[in-house]
């Protein structure tokens, strides 16, 4: 299962790229995520039928679904703590031209 999370502007890309990398470092804790995912998509998942029978499918699925949810929903506050760091150091850099 892949999925391809929203990119609207080029910021959105940096941030799904970083996020995304810093998950697949750690793909081992996840035992589903694979390092590397499928081209075109931004995360995969490597579901096999070990998996199913070892793990309880609902709560599977349930993790997945909570995934793609906190995703787009953690890309969404780094997008806005960036926009508003940025908007801060500006404002900082152009006091220094206020007379």
């Amino acid at each position: 299962m892949s999925i391809k999370v929203k990119q609207a502007d080029e910021i959105e890309q940096i941030l799904v790229h970083k996020f995304t990398n810093f998950l697949e470092q750690r793909a081992e804790s996840f035992y589903v995520l694979r390092r590397v995912p499928v081209p075109g998509y931004s995360i995969s998942f490597l579901i096999t039928n070990k998996h199913t029978e070892t793990m309880i499918t609902e709560k599977l699925i349930e993790f997945i679904i909570e995934f793609m949810e906190e995703v787009d929903k953690e890309i969404s506050e780094m997008k806005l703590f960036l926009n508003a760091r940025a908007r801060f150091a500006a404002e900082a850099y152009l006091e220094q031209f206020v007379y």
